[in-house]
């Protein structure tokens, strides 16, 4: 029977020692270095032993195995030297190439999606994360039933034994079917109760500012420091899942209300987008972007291009943005400025979440941009 999936998904608490073979291919792609360790660290976060990297250069990918076969058979070397359990590949597998090349490596193959819906799985706290983890890991699913039950033929008949008349695999597909629509109704609901939230603050006049960006960018860390709030902060991909608004009390009775969110990724899965709607619609339906940027990061433009394109995914790259470069005390000789357009706007702020530098001219900002909030009390 159909089984939910769970934190273990992937990766087995009890099991993660035991090694896995890495396969990231170069299509050509000029950032392929910085995407390999942010591979690296991704599976590295699964508390993974990572056994061995496979790499390799090619123009398309192969039909049957997304490698060629000779490179098949040297990561088949690789599993069978390590005793691994678990091969990734850094791409987005069809389900038949994760098919043929579990048949080929005798082991267990995860794509880029499902490794992502994994560090997801692990990291979501609340009840509402949960649920749009699991709706995302079901939608994944049912792409990838029929590999399970290949061997299954229809249910026996007989005294005792006589079936629904379908087989296994339909009977799964049925359970998880039940199960994707049960999800879909209470994140309704959740969704729901949002835009009453929202209607709400608008009725207030009670603007909403939204940080987004990268993953591990620091945005938790700059909320932290703008609300005085305790978000879990920490160095590494995804550790924040979970939104979390918080209201900026003012000089007086008004209010500017700060919205921490899910870090982007590379090649984010079109089912963690979807499913995660209603958590994004608070960034789509802000009245300014905050898009943290490591400056310190060799490829920080192509990060941005990343970040833009989900922003154009949830409908919110119409939102203005104010670009936060983050991180200067990364980089030797960095200064805390602005930067400002030909009419004077500000387009650019420099500044440390880390260590407070540059904090005042974010406030300053903000005061500009929101004209009312001009004597505001915060970013102390």
């Amino acid at each position: 029977m159909f089984d939910r999936p769970d934190s273990k998904a992937a990766f087995d608490d009890s099991s993660n020692q035991e090694a896995v073979v890495l396969v990231y291919l170069n299509f050509n792609d000029p950032n392929y270095d910085e995407s390999l360790e942010e591979f690296q660290e991704l599976v590295g976060g699964t508390g993974a032993n990572i056994a061995a990297i496979v790499q390799g250069k090619r123009h398309r990918p192969d039909p049957k195995y997304f490698a060629g076969s000779g490179k098949v058979d040297e990561i088949a070397d690789y599993v069978a030297a390590s005793h691994a359990a678990l091969v990734i590949f850094n791409h987005e597998l069809s389900p038949s190439q994760e098919r043929n090349l579990e048949q080929r490596l005798k082991c267990r193959v995860l794509g880029r999606t499902g490794l992502i819906l994994d560090i997801f799985a692990r990291r979501a706290r609340s009840h509402e994360g949960k649920l749009q983890v699991e709706l995302a890991q079901l939608q994944h699913m049912s792409t990838r039933l029929v590999r399970g039950w290949t061997h299954l033929e229809r249910q026996k008949g007989g005294i005792g034994l006589r079936g629904p008349g379908e087989t296994q695999l339909e009977t799964d597909r049925r359970l998880l079917g039940q199960r994707i629509k049960t999800l879909k109704k209470k994140l309704d609901k959740v969704r729901s109760q949002r835009e009453q939230g929202r209607r709400s603050r608008s009725r207030g006049g009670i603007p909403v500012v939204s940080l987004v960006g990268y993953t591990n960018v620091g945005k938790s860390t700059l909320f932290n420091k703008i609300t005085s709030a305790k978000v879990y902060a920490d160095d590494r991909l995804f550790a924040t899942l979970d939104p979390t608004l918080r209201r900026v009390k003012l000089h007086d009775t008004e209010m500017l209300i700060l919205a921490d969110t899910v870090g982007f990724i590379r090649e984010l899965p079109h089912d963690l987008v979807e499913s995660f709607s209603s958590t994004l619609e608070e960034t789509r339906d802000a009245a300014l972007l905050l898009h943290i940027v490591d400056c310190a990061a060799s490829d920080r433009d192509d990060l941005m291009h990343h970040v833009n394109d989900v922003l154009q995914q949830i409908e919110a790259d119409e939102v203005p943005q104010l670009i936060v470069y983050n991180k200067i005390d990364k980089v030797e000789g960095m200064k805390p400025r602005i930067e400002r357009n030909a009419d004077g706007d500000i387009e650019r702020i420099w500044l440390s979440a880390r260590t407070g530098e540059g904090l005042e001219l974010l406030r300053q900002a903000l005061q500009e941009y929101f004209p009312h909030l001009e004597e505001s009390q915060y970013l102390t």
